[in-house]
């Protein structure tokens, strides 16, 4: 048995938590909110950010020095925007055997910065081989209930993901290591815009052919800009990359992909997401990708119509209508 810290009390990091305790694991969740603490705790419930899911044994707390110190393994959870701000008030709490883990999936808007980068600026002084990214075709809610889920664990010299696997591995939850860090994130990041664009096709009702070639032709955007930034183009065709891919572009659990069917619906997406309780990391990730692959000089026709509609108030069917009516191209 680990003691196994969780930084993020949402639907993910309490589903990673559940499975850590059901690993029988010394499992504690961190959360800013009391009562969500006091819910784990009480009624073994997250019944803000995963209602209806039981939660196994495990201890809950608002105070990170209750969390952090003597962790084996930590895990990063947190929305995306988020991560460095809470990074830098967990760092006076690590202690150098800890192996870190993160979980968020997107980049770092102002920043463009990839997870792993951000936690190396906040943390100059900690190994980069001690970080291990997660990432993988898994829903919080199937997660959280002991569904079949496989991801992709990816660390420098693979020592910290060899971590991960021997604390988290089961039957039930399988993780494969990897080496290709810059690849795993940059598929789990820019897949959620991809999504929106999905979600947007199918409550337009366009239809299989329409999804199949959103699918496609944004696997073959996402790779460039992976490649670009050093990815090897194989992770692209993974769990981490078609994997997560194919689950939120078509999973009703997807946040991504509802956002764009009410994108469909005639909705404001910064309305909307007003109203929710959950982080849907596309509609920063949009803004994050469309910068990033114009500094790389990669092209993103999907990713930066999805941009458009998000922040520059382009009418969707506008961004359809260009993304149409593009000049004949060959299949590459």
């Amino acid at each position: 048995m680990a003691s196994i810290g969780i930084i993020g009390a949402g639907a993910w990091g309490t589903a990673l938590a559940a499975h850590a305790a059901r690993n029988d694991h010394d499992v504690t969740l961190w959360s800013r909110e009391q009562s969500v603490v006091e819910d784990v705790v009480r009624s073994r419930e997250n019944v803000k950010y995963l209602p209806g899911v039981r939660l196994p044994k495990l201890h809950a707390s608002t105070d990170l020095a209750a969390v952090v110190p003597g962790a084996e393994l930590l895990i990063f959870a947190t929305p995306a925007q988020y991560l460095r701000e809470v990074a830098a008030q967990v760092l006076p709490h690590l202690q150098a055997q800890t192996t870190i883990a993160i979980a968020s999936k997107g980049m770092e808007e102002r920043s463009l910065r990839l997870m792993t980068e951000v936690l190396s600026e906040v943390w100059p002084n900690v190994a980069k081989e001690r970080i291990a990214m997660v990432s993988g075709p898994s829903f919080a809610r199937e997660v959280g209930r002991g569904l079949p889920t496989d991801v992709v664990a990816a660390s420098i010299g693979k020592h910290a993901a060899h971590t991960v696997q021997r604390l988290l591995h089961a039957p039930l939850f399988r993780i494969y290591a990897s080496e290709d860090v810059i690849g795993v994130q940059v598929a789990g990041a820019t897949k959620n815009v991809i999504a929106i664009a999905a979600g947007a096709s199918d409550g337009l009702r366009f239809g299989h052919n329409a999804l199949a070639a959103l699918i496609t032709r944004g696997l073959a955007e996402i790779t460039r800009l992976g490649v670009a930034l050093g990815a090897r183009p194989l992770t692209f065709l993974g769990l981490a990359g078609a994997g997560d891919l194919f689950l939120t572009c078509s999973g009703d659990l997807s946040r991504n992909r509802t956002l764009g069917k009410k994108l469909a619906e005639g909705l404001d997406a910064s309305t909307y997401l007003a109203t929710q309780t959950s982080v849907a990391e596309g509609y920063y990730t949009a803004r994050a990708t469309h910068a990033l692959a114009r500094k790389l000089d990669v092209s993103m026709p999907i990713s930066d119509q999805v941009y458009a509609v998000l922040h520059e108030g382009r009418p969707l069917l506008d961004a359809i209508r260009l993304l149409l009516t593009r000049e004949i191209k060959d299949d590459e």
